[in-house]
């Protein structure tokens, strides 16, 4: 499963990467607005100082410039040679220019066939900058880190109830009624929406569960008892001397078959209740003795195919489960294998580890009808018109805890069913 990322951390990476690129675009808007007004104030320095000394030169033809320890003039007269770096530089303003070994900006003039170079030492102004620099990013970063603690701290306070409420919701119990969310003082609007909606949901809920639960009370009185009737009925009326034996087969299938809708019953009512209630039902059984009871019941289905019931060695082997729906469980899958044989023998097999398996000779399934059977099952949709009640067995199983293995081969024998149940 794929790991979510929780809101605090969205929202807190969120407005710590806001935080990183705001001061990223100020730093270099910063940097841009100083390089462009340095260049400004260089420019304007220069040409003013330029400016004096040809004024004083017009006035004063022996006028010297007086060179200090950050400004010095360079004069080279007409068809004096020029050192390569400077001659081949065009008139004007050259920033960061490299000369004897330190960094200058430098003013070129022409003036009357001869150049002037005014150089400005900016050595000391750009490492004093650099550490300007450096010293602008580590505040940037404590701000950062600041803000990031700041955000953090604030967003577990936004979120935290939320996560209260999501704790609430996590202890609600299915099957306790009058259940409602109580917010704490104080409490957001948003929350309050949320468990407002969350209240009419349990209320509807509650709703729907009771009429479920009176329609499962009602039939499993009213189906079970009429039932118990017919197949009562059946057994005492198939006790009756001198019967013909066509009636008394009627009367043993009338009597089997309403067996079956009982057990059916049996399956369904299971289904509508939580698997934790079903210990209250259940029994240690013993699967080595309770199989033979089960084929004996069905061997009455082969009377009419050359088909043979073999039971395998069976080892000492107990389950915890509802009698009742093991026996429509394993019932069910043995009455479809015998179905979907024509000749031959089913084989019945038990292991310790509590699985049962049932192995025919037939023509088997396609996989494209045991994909469909499990289809069904993924989601949860009703019976098919092939009436082999495997996906109501996938189902309990399912249910229960239990495995189901279907293995058919098309036109292959032996096909393959089994039911694992944990012990």
């Amino acid at each position: 499963m794929t790991a979510r990322w929780g809101l605090r951390r969205r929202i807190t990476l969120g407005l710590i990467a806001y935080a990183v690129l705001l001061s990223i675009g100020v730093a270099v808007h910063g940097f841009y607005v100083n390089e462009n007004a340095e260049h400004l104030v260089w420019e304007s320095l220069l040409r003013a100082e330029m400016d004096h000394f040809l004024s004083r030169r017009a006035l004063d033809p022996d006028y010297r410039w007086p060179d200090t320890q950050t400004l010095e003039l360079l004069t080279f007269p007409a068809g004096a040679p020029v050192p390569p770096p400077l001659g081949t530089l065009p008139p004007g303003v050259h920033d960061e220019f490299m000369l004897d070994g330190r960094e200058r900006v430098i003013l070129v003039r022409d003036v009357d066939g001869q150049r002037l170079v005014l150089a400005l030492d900016i050595g000391d102004l750009e490492r004093r900058e650099y550490d300007l620099g450096w010293a602008l990013l580590a505040s940037a970063l404590a701000v950062v880190t600041v803000m990031a603690g700041l955000v953090a701290w604030g967003v577990g306070a936004l979120t935290r109830p939320l996560s209260a409420l999501a704790t609430r919701i996590a202890r609600l119990q299915p099957q306790e009624t009058g259940q409602r969310l109580q917010l704490p003082p104080g409490a957001t609007a948003e929350l309050a929406v949320i468990a407002d909606a969350l209240n009419d949901y349990l209320a509807r809920n509650e709703q729907f569960v009771a009429r479920e639960r009176a329609f499962i009370d009602s039939a499993s009185h009213e189906l079970r008892t009429p039932v118990a009737v017919i197949a009562g009925a059946a057994e005492i009326a198939a006790a009756t001397a001198d019967l013909p034996s066509s009636v008394r087969g009627q009367l043993a299938r009338i009597h089997g078959t309403a067996r079956d809708v009982e057990r059916l019953i049996g399956l369904l009512l299971v289904l509508a209740k939580d698997p934790a209630r079903l210990a209250e039902i259940s029994d240690r059984l013993a699967l080595d003795q309770l199989l033979p009871i089960i084929i004996a019941d069905h061997r009455h289905l082969c009377r009419d195919k050359d088909l043979e019931l073999r039971l395998a060695p069976l080892p000492a082997c107990e389950l915890v489960a509802p009698l009742h729906i093991v026996q429509a469980a394993i019932g069910n899958l043995l009455r479809n294998a015998i179905e979907n044989s024509d000749r031959g023998v089913i084989t019945i097999g038990l292991t310790d580890a509590a699985v049962v398996t049932i192995d025919d000779p037939g023509h088997g399934m396609s996989p494209e009808e045991i994909s469909a059977i499990h289809a069904r099952l993924a989601r949860g949709g009703h019976r098919g018109g092939g009436g082999i009640g495997l996906d109501l067995i996938a189902r309990i199983c399912n249910h229960l805890g239990w495995t189901l293995s279907l293995d058919s081969l098309l036109g292959r024998a032996p096909a393959s069913r089994s039911i694992s149940a944990p012990r």
